[in-house]
């Protein structure tokens, strides 16, 4: 499977959270604790918005996540107060540029963690569901990215959660009818630059790990003398396949088939239901 970090906050500079952290995500690619595959080196890609521009950056490459000077260079000189990281184990879509998370699509990024079951038996249906309009714009071949596309066929743009519960609920009801028990596992982030939406789900009810962190304001009162909490800001919000390190009471796991805001105003969680 794959292992991926969003972000949101103060604008840091995204090396600050890639790199600097215990168990960060190059630590992860390579020794993932959580993940159904020890080492994810099937890919990488980050996306990050920036302000006043109208469409998020993407940085995509097909080599391992630990020895890309690209990914090196961009991370140590990008300050973003929305970004995602993604590091991929594919499940069986080739490895290419196209296959990489994250996907975007105007000002939408998502990136995705799990599989539809039995795809390549489902796929045909599935992609038939895409709006004609949008389906010129699917580039590769996973189940990722055509869940991305369903969703926006089912209104992501006007209602994140509801169209990713008819996107769940789209999927299951074809698994279903071709014999598969479980057809859909995943964890997802989607973002629109300014909100942060992230889904923990699966049909077995068995979802990959995904945490949120705690606010850093209450963790530094607690250990003041940590010095990567130091100079974080207030503001930052994670969610992370896998802890980034081993502070206690710094990470709170996602629950069972719930969904999270991260939002002006305050954050939610919610229950995730998905819909016909």
């Amino acid at each position: 499977m794959c292992r991926w970090i969003a972000y949101s906050g103060t604008p840091v500079l995204l090396s600050r959270i890639l790199f600097e952290p215990k168990h960060n995500l190059i630590d992860q690619s390579l020794r993932s604790r959580l993940g159904v595959e020890t080492t994810n080196g099937d890919g990488f890609g980050i996306g990050w918005y920036a302000q006043d521009l109208p469409t998020p950056g993407v940085l995509r490459d097909v080599g391992p996540a630990w020895n890309n000077q690209n990914l090196q260079e961009v991370a140590h000189h990008v300050c973003s107060g929305l970004f995602f990281a993604h590091i991929r184990a594919t499940t069986g879509t080739a490895v290419q540029q196209s296959n990489c998370h994250p996907f975007r699509k105007g000002r939408w990024l998502w990136m995705h963690n799990g599989s539809i079951g039995e795809f390549a038996r489902l796929r045909r249906d599935l992609a038939l569901a895409v709006d004609p309009a949008l389906y010129s714009d699917i580039e590769g071949s996973t189940d990722s990215e055509l869940m991305f596309f369903l969703s926006l066929t089912f209104g992501l743009t006007d209602d994140p959660p509801g169209a990713v519960e008819r996107m769940a609920g789209f999927i299951e009801r074809t698994g279903h009818a071709y014999g598969v028990r479980h057809p859909l596992q995943m964890t997802v982030a989607v973002a629109d630059g300014e909100r942060l939406w992230a889904f923990r789900y699966s049909s077995e009810g068995a979802s990959r790990s995904l945490y949120y962190s705690t606010r850093v304001g209450a963790l530094r009162s607690r250990r003041p003398e940590t010095e990567y909490l130091r100079d974080l800001p207030d503001t930052a919000r994670l969610i992370v396949s896998e802890p980034l390190g081993d502070f206690p009471g710094a990470w709170n796991e996602v629950p069972e088939s719930t969904y999270g805001i991260v939002q002006p105003g305050g954050d939610e969680l919610r229950a995730f239901r998905p819909q016909p």
